[in-house]
């Protein structure tokens, strides 16, 4: 089987996953910590977060590396740190090395290893609008292919809706 056969395998596994999921009543934490695990296989990284807007405020809801103490309680507000801009542009941002020397990177002392080299944002749409942020994070430098972008890009169209029927 060609490496290339294995990302369509993967890449159909999870669109039938994520499909099935929005199907069912699963509860936003635990279709979030499967999107974290999704995203951190798919893209190889050192931590995930994924972040939920709630007005003007995005919520940690998720993370690869269990943060219970930040879980539900981190919050940021949009246009805050690399996070929030990319929530309120709706574009990624990927850095490839020095992404805490970012002008828009937010240092949080609750995240002792919240210093990466590298970095990848991607907002979470649905109908036109910002329900959320994925990050990945790389604690070496790593340069992400458009590739990788993409997909999480994707992940974060397909989740979106979800994320926000779980909200009403």
């Amino acid at each position: 089987m060609s490496g290339n056969s294995l990302h369509n395998d993967v890449d159909i596994d999870f669109l039938h996953d994520i499909s099935s999921r929005m199907a069912a009543a699963d509860s936003l934490h635990q279709d979030l910590n499967q999107i974290v695990e999704f995203a951190s296989a798919v893209v190889k990284c050192d931590s995930c977060f994924v972040y939920v807007r709630e007005e003007d405020e995005l919520v940690l809801r998720a993370s690869k590396n269990p943060h219970e103490e930040v879980i539900d309680r981190l919050k940021l507000r949009v246009g805050q740190g690399i996070t929030g801009w990319v929530a309120e542009r709706r574009e990624p941002v990927a850095i490839s090395h020095n992404a805490s020397q970012d002008v828009r990177f937010k240092f949080f002392n609750e995240l002792p290893e919240d210093s990466y080299e590298a970095f990848l944002s991607v907002p979470i749409l649905s109908r036109g609008r910002v329900v959320g942020v994925i990050n990945l994070q790389h604690r070496e430098p790593h340069t992400y292919t458009r590739r990788q972008i993409r997909l999480i890009s994707t992940i974060g169209f397909l989740v979106g809706a979800e994320i926000e029927m779980a909200q009403l």
